[in-house]
């Protein structure tokens, strides 16, 4: 299984482990982008990042954590906006959810985007919906 329980999300997290999220399309036939949720421990916290980066890839080339941001005069895309922090995980998961339209039961293992990523590809990167059939979230434009 691909998804995690949230008990494995959790989990993750207290081991000092990223989830993550892909978050579908952005940007424009002309240009165009993905985006992916993380969220992050550190030692204290567990922060939140909404990633956007360049649609670059290929059915060879699926590590989006390679892409350049899409954004490459936004500073903060570079290493992805950070949407907040929380002390506790659950706390996160709900900014997360919140933030980004991320969905509880769609969050994977850090560097698992790249498998969804991969799915987005090669069923021809759909628009409006992963290729399972959920609905991409909508994330803020102001993002």
């Amino acid at each position: 299984m691909r998804y995690l329980a949230e008990s494995f999300f959790f989990g993750a997290l207290r081991r000092g482990r990223s989830v993550e999220q892909f978050l579908g399309p952005c940007g424009s036939g002309v240009r165009p982008g993905v985006r992916y949720a993380e969220v992050r421990p550190t030692k204290t916290s567990y922060v939140v990042y909404l990633h956007a980066v360049e649609d670059i890839g290929s059915e060879n080339f699926l590590d989006v954590g390679e892409f350049p941001p899409f954004d490459l005069d936004d500073e903060a895309g570079v290493f992805g906006w950070l949407l907040g922090t929380a002390e506790d995980p659950l706390a996160a998961l709900v900014t997360a959810e919140q933030r980004t339209g991320a969905e509880r039961g769609r969050w994977v293992n850090e560097d698992v985007v790249q498998d969804e990523y991969g799915d987005f590809v090669r069923a021809g990167r759909p628009s409006d919906a992963s290729p399972d059939g959920h609905l991409w979230p909508a994330v803020p434009d102001a993002l």
